[in-house]
């Protein structure tokens, strides 16, 4: 009886692990980023609808009429331009906030056997190898830094965007891919969190597949 009570609290205390294709983490993705894309117009629809229901109710002040440039034509589209660049925002920040959740608790898991980080040129180098393993099967190509705190890291074949295309051209496939790194940039910016350091964490695209994310902790970390 004691034997199965014993074998009960050490399959608890250290649980087998759960393996998951590599490619349900890609299709994850796809879907997420189509809902939340699909999620975020109605939502700033809803918002639009309420905001001009209470101007009709009277119950805001009407914003102030918008300077026009003499320089713009009277048939500029800027108005319209505008809302889907909100959207993707939208659904950029909450791509964002679902990666810190991921990248904080797989942190956990990374970090249980290891021992405390010495400084924070420690911790970067956890993320382009453990975690940067653990999440896209390679390390980072090449780290940068001022040490001032700002890390540059660069992968030349970024996983989540090296499938990325647009028959509409370079351009478009740029756009779309920077929605696709917002949740890998929160899954860095969740694990660095986790560790106990605050920071923001920007990707920047220039050419597909490559990928750069930059790191900047704040002093106080």
């Amino acid at each position: 009886m004691q034997t199965a009570h014993a074998s009960a609290l050490s399959g608890l205390a250290d649980p087998p692990a759960r393996m998951v294709d590599g490619a349900a983490m890609d299709y994850l993705l796809i879907e997420a980023v189509n809902v939340l894309r699909v999620s975020s117009a109605v939502a700033s629809a809803r918002a639009r609808k309420i905001e001009r229901d209470m101007l009709e109710a009277g119950l805001v002040p009407p914003p102030p009429p918008a300077k026009q440039n003499p320089r713009d034509s009277a048939s500029s589209t800027t108005g319209k331009i505008s809302r889907p660049a909100d959207e993707d925002e939208g659904v950029r920040s909450r791509l964002e906030a679902i990666g810190m959740h991921v990248g904080g608790n797989f942190t956990e898991r990374l970090c249980r056997d290891r021992p405390l980080f010495s400084d924070s040129l420690d911790v970067i180098k956890f993320v382009c190898k453990d975690l940067w393993v653990s999440c896209w099967d390679k390390q980072v190509d090449n780290l940068r830094t001022n040490h001032r705190g700002v890390y540059v890291l660069q992968d030349n074949a970024f996983k989540p965007i090296a499938r990325i295309s647009s028959w509409e051209g370079r351009q478009e496939a740029l756009k779309r891919a920077k929605l696709y790194v917002a949740l890998p940039a929160g899954i860095i910016r969740g694990a660095l969190s986790r560790i106990g350091f605050q920071g923001t964490v920007v990707p920047e695209i220039t050419t597909l597949p490559q990928c750069t994310f930059q790191i900047k902790l704040l002093k106080s970390t």
